[in-house]
């Protein structure tokens, strides 16, 4: 009676699976760059990223140069950075680095 059944919340789990592959799936060239930047550069974090772009447009000293509209990626990241939060999720384990 103790044994898992096979009935258990999977289901919403592949549920889930299915919502954060067809989001990753669906980002652009501009959102990859970002997520793979955060898993090389910025130790899978996305605070220290947009630490440096917000710096960059304040004239204060940054870590990574990016030649991207840099208003642009900071709404991506928050973007991501947001589904992340609400699936529990690290968008770099589903988009393919290269």
């Amino acid at each position: 009676m103790d044994e898992p059944s096979e009935n258990n919340n999977n289901g919403g789990d592949n549920a889930v699976n299915e919502v954060v592959s067809s989001f990753a799936n669906s980002l652009s060239d501009e959102h990859r760059m970002l997520v793979v930047l955060k898993a090389q550069l910025y130790d899978g974090m996305w605070e220290p990223k947009l630490d440096d772009l917000r710096n960059r447009l304040a004239d204060k000293p940054y870590i990574f140069k990016l030649a991207a509209r840099i208003e642009d990626d900071i709404e991506r990241i928050q973007e991501m950075q947001k589904f992340e939060k609400e699936h529990n999720i690290n968008l770099a384990d589903y988009v393919e680095m290269p």
